[in-house]
């Protein structure tokens, strides 16, 4: 119920952030819009207000909002409050909005994360590795490092930061903290070659121990939190595109790749973490949602925006037939898309194995 839950909430304030930046600058630029709905299919609930009907539909993995004179094919009245009555740059404006109020959205979202406070992995060792230093100089589970050659260290990351920046392999003194007493313990990390989370190869020094589970809660003032929510938008962005890269080149696997089922499991599991983690996970998601979104494929808002420059530069849209044949090509890889992530979702959760297993007894 709790996953279920979480996943409806979190899909619904995404797509309704999303469908509401494409909203607010159309009213911005004074083009009248007909539906704003929340997801697809059969409409479950509506009601209309001033020109605009509201919809809840059935199916809720998206949402659309139908501005007035949109489609080229519909008959048009030539009026000013018409979509394509307006200029290239003001229809730009609308079709971009939605990503631009998915990062708005991530943004405020981890401004809240950071100001309330983000758990943090405590410098409490919870494994040590066996053929490390750490090992052989008699480091043991439930030690807590609080110093490293004299710079005290509290939680996970900094101790980490500190050990691994010590690739000369000189002596490391530690200050170690074990049932309410005190030592020092002195020795020379391995180096090792590792890939950094965008892929690149790194030397860093390690000692072999793991993070135990004690976590303390870490509170940002609110210019603190404007400016940590800032890198982390950035550097959530740098791997999204990383990792798309990554695909493309062949170095990561399109089953990697998850859809509703994943998503609901990732929601759900979140939830049951605590409403930090979830709010943590939406900015991730409206980050993705919006880089999705304006992937250069018809059907998508970045392929609206292609239309939009090839209009801007040719000084013409192109023909109907041509947006026709685009959008149909676009339509098909989306689904296929669609029906890879699902293949994978429901091959991640073991359910062709059971269908199988089932014929074969």
């Amino acid at each position: 119920m709790l996953s279920t839950l979480a996943f409806l909430f979190v899909l619904g304030a995404l797509v309704f952030v999303h469908e509401l930046g494409h909203f607010i600058v159309a009213k911005m630029v004074k083009v009248r819009v007909e539906v704003f709905s929340l997801g697809f299919g059969k409409v479950l609930w509506s009601f209309k207000k001033g020109d605009t009907e509201y919809r809840i539909s059935l199916i809720p993995l998206g949402g659309y909002v139908k501005p007035a004179g949109e489609n080229p094919e519909e008959e048009r009245k030539g009026e000013p409050w018409e979509f394509l009555s307006k200029s290239v740059g003001q229809r730009a404006a609308i079709i971009a909005a939605g990503p631009i109020f998915n990062y708005i959205c991530a943004f405020i979202l981890l401004i809240l994360v950071y100001f309330s406070g983000v758990p943090n992995l405590t410098s409490t060792i919870g494994m040590v590795k066996e053929n490390y230093p750490a090992a052989t100089a008699g480091l043991k589970e439930n030690d807590k490092i609080i110093a490293v050659d004299g710079k005290q260290v509290k939680y996970w990351d900094e101790l980490s930061a500190a050990i691994h920046q010590k690739i000369e392999q000189n002596p490391v003194e530690l200050q170690v903290q074990r049932q309410g007493e005190v030592f020092a313990v002195s020795l020379i990390p391995q180096v090792e070659t590792v890939k950094t989370l965008l892929g690149e190869d790194k030397k860093i020094a390690l000692i072999g121990i793991g993070p135990s589970e004690d976590v303390e809660v870490i509170k940002y003032g609110f210019i603190g939190a404007i400016s940590e929510a800032a890198k982390q938008v950035v550097f959530r962005t740098k791997m999204i595109f990383f990792a798309l890269y990554q695909m493309i080149c062949g170095k990561i696997s399109p089953r990697e790749m998850a859809g509703p089922v994943g998503i609901f499991q990732i929601t759900g599991r979140a939830a049951q973490l605590g409403f930090i983690y979830l709010l943590d996970l939406m900015a991730l998601l409206s980050i993705n949602l919006a880089i999705i979104n304006l992937f250069p494929i018809p059907v998508l808002d970045g392929g609206h925006l292609l239309f939009l420059a090839w209009e801007k530069i040719r000084g013409k849209a192109a023909s109907l037939k041509v947006q026709e044949i685009a959008t149909r090509i676009g339509f098909s890889m989306l689904m296929l898309l669609m029906v890879l992530v699902l293949f994978n979702d429901l091959n991640r959760i073991g359910l062709f194995e059971k269908i199988f297993s089932l014929f074969a007894k």
